[in-house]
């Protein structure tokens, strides 16, 4: 009886270990060079928004006939040439799957010719004001425009959502922007003057401007969310928490929004998230990623 009895409590514990689901990427061990190599779905579309190499974007759809709500997201990669739009082909078709029409805009890097000041700001603005021509023929809802974007990218998706604030003068002013109605930042690297002083990705923010804030404030003034706020849409930011070298970034940029008075600014922490568990939809932390993307469309319906 004894020994059947071990053998009963033996067999009782395989059977858990082979119930129990497998867990998915509860660890942030996720690097630059595992999101790169994922597989990448082709989009619907691919379309020019200006001459250029690097000015197209990627559109998918949901299903249905629409019209569609938009999230026009921007890529991450520390504004470098050497990341493009390419890995985060996942993360664009897992957003389209789940009801949103996806415009995912490249644009020019440091590192392109043209890229860095004030070309990559230009390419964002242009992209995201290109929806107007995309709306009626692909049945876009341009009353539901959500900004979006990983690291670098959320940045510039903050940045797009604060156009209308820019001084004329600026070179990268852009007249008449495109309305957006929310920004949804995963891991923004929202606080360039910190960046560029701490020379985070071989001082790419300096590169980037073209200097320092103490050298070129005019220039910080029109492209820093930092400079900008407070921006006077809803903003989403999400932070890895297990994302020592950025989440900086996102959590100054939330605290000062938040000292200057904004009150529709929410930081989220994916406790599980290192930088990039967040944009890969097979991990632990893309749930409540997704959970939260539905509640800042909801509260645009809301609004309405």
């Amino acid at each position: 009886m004894k020994t059947n009895a071990s053998f009963l409590f033996a067999l009782l514990v395989l059977l858990a270990a082979v119930a129990a689901p497998t867990p998915v990427r509860a660890q942030a061990t996720l690097s630059a060079a595992d999101v790169v190599a994922m597989p990448s779905p082709a989009p619907d579309h691919v379309i020019s928004y200006g001459p250029g190499e690097f000015q197209f974007g990627n559109l998918r759809l949901p299903p249905g006939d629409g019209p569609h709500p938009v999230l026009a997201f921007i890529h991450g990669g520390c504004w470098l040439s050497m990341f493009g739009i390419g890995h985060v082909g996942q993360t664009e078709q897992a957003i389209a799957d789940a009801g949103y029409a996806v415009w995912s805009i490249e644009y020019r890097r440091v590192g392109d010719e043209g890229g860095g000041w004030p070309g990559t700001f230009l390419d964002v603005a242009n992209g995201i004001d290109h929806l107007r021509e995309l709306a009626e023929p692909y049945a876009l809802d341009l009353s539901r425009v959500v900004a979006s974007g990983h690291s670098a990218g959320g940045m510039l998706a903050l940045w797009a959502a604060a156009r209308d604030q820019i001084d004329p003068a600026s070179e990268i002013h852009t007249p008449d922007p495109l309305p957006i109605h929310s920004v949804f930042a995963l891991a923004p690297a929202a606080d360039m003057e910190g960046l560029e002083m701490s020379g985070a990705c071989g001082n790419v923010v300096g590169r980037l401007m073209g200097g320092s804030a103490a050298e070129l404030p005019d220039r910080y003034a029109a492209g820093s969310p930092m400079s900008l706020a407070p921006v006077d849409v809803p903003q989403t930011l999400l932070v890895g928490g297990r994302d020592a070298a950025w989440a900086p970034a996102g959590r100054t940029y939330y605290n000062r929004a938040v000292t200057l008075g904004t009150t529709s600014v929410r930081l989220i922490d994916l406790p599980e998230s290192g930088h990039f568990e967040m944009v890969v939809p097979s991990t632990s932390s893309w749930p409540a990623v997704l959970a939260a993307l539905h509640e800042t469309f909801n509260a645009l319906d809301g609004a309405r």
